[in-house]
């Protein structure tokens, strides 16, 4: 399958540091990867509304909904490139992902199933220089993989909080280069272990 990547920007703010750090990491795939940007924050959803004990779920066709559930299904690689805001996603990002649960239901697409073996990457930037406090993000976007079956390429961390003060960040320009060149490992929960090797 062709690869093709979607980069979700879920700042609250256009050409932020993150969106930057996920254009830096960007420019580094083939030629030939089909990349797809969409901006949640011009793309807003509605407050989601959890059918699943009322009624079944129907498949948006139209608007920002079924916008964005077309280019998730499309994609092979999905990059939520979200700031740190309060040590975890963005609303816009925590947004979209709540919108998965609404698919899951929806009939006809078998979105666990067609997410399933597709991989899951993170790029955020914070303030903070001490990458600990990224934990609950990085817990979050390894959590949804790993119950989507999904394969999961880890977060890019960069610091910043001024417009453009990413790019000062030498570790992560470097980060960047070869983030996307990895082969990511299918996501598990922490509770989870590889089986042991027999003897």
């Amino acid at each position: 399958m062709t690869r093709h990547f979607l980069f979700l920007l879920g700042s609250s703010r256009s050409d932020g540091n993150t969106e930057l750090l996920a254009r830096k990491a960007a420019e580094q795939l083939p030629g030939d990867v089909e990349q797809r940007w969409l901006d949640l924050a011009a793309h807003p959803l509605p407050d989601f509304e959890d059918l699943r004990h009322d009624s079944d779920h129907v498949r948006p066709v139209e608007g920002n909904a079924g916008l964005l559930l077309d280019a998730t299904l499309t994609a092979t690689d999905i990059v939520l490139a979200t700031p740190l805001y309060w040590y975890s996603v963005s609303a816009h990002t925590k947004r979209y992902l709540d919108y998965w649960s609404g698919w899951l239901r929806t009939p006809g697409i078998d979105f666990k199933a067609t997410m399933a073996g597709r991989t899951l990457w993170g790029i955020t930037s914070m303030a903070d220089r001490d990458t600990v406090v990224a934990d609950p993000l990085i817990g979050t976007l390894n959590h949804s993989a790993a119950y989507m079956g999904m394969r999961f390429g880890g977060v890019l961390l960069g610091n910043g909080s001024k417009r453009g003060k990413v790019l000062e960040d030498t570790a992560a320009l470097a980060r960047a280069k070869t983030f996307f060149a990895q082969d990511p490992p299918f996501a598990r929960f922490p509770y989870e272990t590889e089986a042991a090797p027999t003897p």
